[in-house]
């Protein structure tokens, strides 16, 4: 099963917690055991697991990825000017696989599924793919 998700970006740069709503998918699919793909179709955005309890995890990979990938260096030659969001975002990655197990996502207890935007804010997709053993 594949699904098409619909989400719009506020920010430049945000990191957008979607684990709720592929963990919804996979209750409407009915899939007990199989694995969760979550891809990214954008050149300037990502999917990333990673800690969802305290706000501050965003904060801080946000800031450190803007310190690494500043928006403006005199080098970069690009002619749209946004560098920094394609570079974040082979950082990032494009997709990540998530186990399915008793028809919920086997993710660590601190662990959610976020829509990276570095280019933002934009009318953004991401796909799900949803396979069963």
């Amino acid at each position: 099963m594949r699904f098409k998700e619909q989400l719009r970006t506020t920010r430049r740069d945000e990191m957008i917690d979607v684990t709720r709503q592929v963990a919804a998918l996979i209750g409407r699919s009915g899939i007990q055991e199989g694995i969760a793909v979550v891809y990214c179709p954008h050149t300037t955005a990502g999917i990333a697991i990673n800690e969802n309890a305290d706000p501050d995890v965003k904060h801080d990979v946000l800031m450190r990825l803007n310190e690494v990938y500043p928006w403006q260096h005199p080098k970069y030659r690009h002619a749209e000017g946004n560098t920094a969001s394609h570079l974040k975002a082979i950082t990032t990655g494009a997709s990540q696989t998530v186990v399915i197990a008793d028809g919920k996502l086997l993710l660590g207890r601190w662990q959610g599924i976020y829509f990276c935007e570095f280019d933002g804010p934009r009318e953004r997709e991401y796909i799900v793919k949803l396979m069963a053993d």
